[in-house]
């Protein structure tokens, strides 16, 4: 089972290599006065990464609400 989730985060690793090699063309994006340019391979990247943290911190905000939320026995 070991080496099954050896070959699937290799195989996992190969398709982001291509896929960051072939999105080599750069965007634009724009914050407010700010914004840089930057290859779109490495904005997807950007995003998703943010993305993991915002959708973890809104989580655990809302388990805790939730749990402030329940009445004590």
């Amino acid at each position: 089972m070991r080496y099954l989730y050896m070959l699937l985060v290799a195989l996992f690793t190969l398709l982001v290599i291509v896929f960051m090699g072939q999105n080599l063309q750069s965007a634009t994006v724009s914050f407010f006065s700010w914004s840089v340019t930057l290859p779109v391979s490495i904005v997807a990247l950007l995003c998703y990464v943010l993305g993991m943290f915002t959708g973890g911190f809104l989580l655990s905000a809302l388990r805790a609400w939730i749990r402030g939320a329940t009445p004590s026995r």
